[in-house]
């Protein structure tokens, strides 16, 4: 099992960051243009039981993935889990933690690779790198959007 977590301090209150994360477009939003993704279907939101599908690229080779929603405390987390795709196991857990009229956002992930732990030890770094750039994008996307949109 990886680990991964990437944590910012965003000049927003946290109803803005949560509710920058509710927006239909977020997945569109916050993904790298280096990274090619696309979104199939959202459905519920953030609450538990919402579905999230995407198709991503491996090389030339698309990948259904498949999130579900299943933890929801507004203002404070959410979690998904990868239920179908291509990794045995992923969840991911946002949280958002008020800071004296700003929000820390942070992302923690847990997750295996196919191959078990010699494909970890041979290949978890190359995917930590990659998530640390992919998450380093996704929190100044949310910096921006979050600090223009300050109540």
């Amino acid at each position: 099992m990886l680990h991964f977590q990437h944590s910012s301090v965003i000049d927003a209150p946290v109803e803005v960051v949560w509710e920058f994360h509710e927006r239909p477009d977020i997945l569109k939003l916050l993904t790298p243009p280096w990274q090619p993704m696309e979104v199939v279907r959202r459905e519920g939101g953030l609450g538990v039981g919402a579905i999230t599908e995407f198709r991503i690229l491996f090389g030339s080779i698309p990948l259904r993935w498949l999130a579900v929603h299943t933890e929801c405390e507004p203002y404070r987390l959410f979690t998904d889990e990868q239920k179908e795709g291509p990794l045995p196991y992923w969840v991911h857990r946002h949280q958002f933690a008020p800071i004296e009229g700003k929000t820390r956002l942070t992302d923690a992930i847990a997750f295996s690779l196919p191959g078990g732990w010699l494909a970890e030890q041979m290949f978890g770094w190359v995917v930590l790198r990659e998530l640390e750039q992919m998450f380093g994008y996704r929190h100044q996307v949310t910096q921006r959007e979050c600090s223009q949109r300050k109540s």
